[in-house]
């Protein structure tokens, strides 16, 4: 049983999210402060974190940071704004995902699916066998990186989004098929999900962020892996 935890500041959207997710099989445990879900973090250990963008003293960009110092567990970002400066704030800062409210529960339930699947270590999965490009190491099997021989921190959604282009290196790869790829969305605007991503991998993977040597650019046409 998956589980939640919830971080919502109004009472009526915290307990139609609760119930909604509870129906649909998951174990939920709700807050009404950012400081009050930090707190519940180590007890519940929660396997993804659903966090509102808009809370009372701590905000929810501020709760992402947080954990992302110390933890790679996905993150969805909930905000009754549709402000792009908004959503990319909570994007930079570690969000794999974000919806804008009011969502039906079954959007919701949908998104967190998406996002669990991105964690999941594909049946059958044996020993590892590591690919190497340059100084990274890719397990799929393991779902791990490294680069150097070190261990590399990655969010879900930058996991599954270097998996995705380092599998069919120099194969260029639209915003679009990307974000249908990674995130399961068909949404045109949701692009920037991808595009903060790659910010965000970039900066964990890369040497030299404004010469990427993995993860390169193609103006107009979208990203791809090497050639290294």
């Amino acid at each position: 049983m998956p589980r939640v935890l919830l971080v919502e500041d109004d009472l009526s959207a915290r307990e139609g999210v609760e119930l909604g997710l509870r129906r649909r099989g998951h174990q939920v445990l709700a807050t009404a402060t950012g400081e009050a879900g930090l707190e519940a973090l180590p007890a519940f250990r929660p396997d993804l974190l659903l966090l509102d963008l808009m809370l009372p003293a701590m905000s929810g960009v501020q709760v992402c940071r947080r954990v992302r110092e110390g933890s790679q567990m996905p993150i969805i970002m909930l905000t009754a704004r549709g402000n792009d400066v908004d959503i990319v704030d909570g994007l930079e800062a570690g969000a794999d995902d974000y919806i804008v409210k009011p969502a039906r529960t079954e959007v919701i339930e949908a998104r967190v699916r998406a996002v669990l699947r991105r964690v999941e270590v594909p049946a059958g999965a044996a020993m590892p066998a590591v690919e190497r490009h340059g100084e990274l190491g890719i397990d799929r099997a393991g779902w791990s990186v490294l680069k150097s021989g070190a261990p590399v921190a990655l969010a879900p959604s930058e996991l599954k989004l270097l998996l995705c282009l380092s599998a069919v290196p120099e194969q260029v790869f639209s915003r679009q098929r990307l974000l249908e790829e990674v995130w399961e969305h068909s949404y045109h605007s949701d692009v920037r999900l991808v595009d903060a991503c790659v910010r965000r991998l970039r900066a964990k993977i890369e040497d030299d962020c404004a010469s990427p040597r993995y993860v390169q650019t193609l103006r107009g046409l979208g990203y791809r892996f090497g050639p290294l």
